[in-house]
């Protein structure tokens, strides 16, 4: 499998991505998925692996970072913006049509976490995707919103809500807002927080386990105020009748929202458990990405054509 850096554009804003592509040599274009990382994650973590493991399948994939995070341009650093979020992935698209290994009638997305929402948004939108897939489906403003586990005290919100707005009075004053810091300091700390899910996602970005230097750890103020309004899933309708995939861990807390997801969806659609397996488990352990990829290659390549 080869890897090389690409850039492509994204509402003006230099988005940077690595484009995978199948060792063995096609005689035709083959098909593309666009992978999308996780909220504060970027390119070189799970979607990498991902990207990597779906390439060997046989498919030409696109990992890259968000605007304004890990090596893509844009302003201010760690703005999770949504409605740019689902930008990026139409860009990818775009890009992807340009590609000569690349056959651009048998283009999909593979959204994972965050991007999992986002690119449910971008395909219900964008005629050009054929076919969705998501690992542990979620919706950051639903998360910012509820929880994680989707019970969250509404009061949670509404102080992140006075934060972000005094931040940006602080910012119209010239002065420094400052972030709003994802992660606590130690992992008792995280799981006082947010119990198991709250350990799994610092020991996943915060710990030799996954960590990245370009995975930022923070947002900027502004993503909080962006996430009162969006819904990530008002879109699902408009998906069908192209299909989608969610695979969810039987133990992951957000597995409420691809429930919802499945529920919204009106054409072909699929919920797959991995059973045992939690929301973070599946970035990066193998015996649960093994099962998560041979299900996703079986989906692209019925829905997208054959693969190598």
């Amino acid at each position: 499998m080869a890897r090389i850096d690409v850039t492509f554009d994204s509402a003006g804003i230099r988005i940077a991505a690595h484009l995978h592509t199948p060792d063995t040599v096609s005689p035709a274009p083959l098909p593309a998925l666009v992978v999308g990382h996780p909220g504060t994650g970027v390119k070189e973590q799970t979607p990498g692996t991902y990207a990597q493991l779906m390439a060997e399948r046989g498919f030409v994939t696109l990992a890259f970072d968000a605007a304004h995070q890990g090596e893509s341009g844009g302003l201010p650093r760690g703005l999770e913006d949504p409605a740019q979020r689902v930008e990026d992935f139409k860009a990818a698209v775009s890009y992807l049509t340009t590609r000569s290994e690349v056959d651009a009638d048998r283009i999909g997305l593979l959204g994972i976490c965050a991007s999992g929402g986002y690119s449910l948004a971008a395909t219900g939108g964008d005629h050009r995707v054929k076919a969705v897939g998501t690992v542990c489906t979620a919706d950051p403003a639903r998360q910012f919103r509820l929880g994680a586990d989707g019970t969250q005290d509404p009061a949670v919100f509404q102080a992140l809500l006075d934060a972000a707005a005094q931040a940006r009075t602080t910012a119209a004053r010239g002065e420094d807002a400052g972030v709003l810091a994802m992660f606590p300091e130690t992992a008792e700390q995280a799981a006082a927080l947010g119990g198991e899910h709250g350990v799994e996602g610092f020991e996943y970005y915060c710990t030799s386990r996954g960590e990245h230097e370009r995975s930022a750890k923070f947002l900027a103020w502004e993503s909080i105020d962006k996430f009162a309004s969006y819904d990530a899933f008002h879109a699902v309708p408009l998906i069908a009748p192209r299909p989608i995939l969610q695979i969810v861990g039987e133990r992951a807390v957000t597995s409420w929202m691809a429930v919802e997801v499945h529920q919204r969806a009106t054409g072909p659609k699929e919920l797959h458990w991995i059973k045992g397996a939690s929301h973070v488990d599946l970035y990066d352990k193998k015996e649960y990405i093994d099962l998560a990829v041979a299900k996703l290659a079986d989906f692209y390549g019925t829905r997208l054509g054959a693969t190598q």
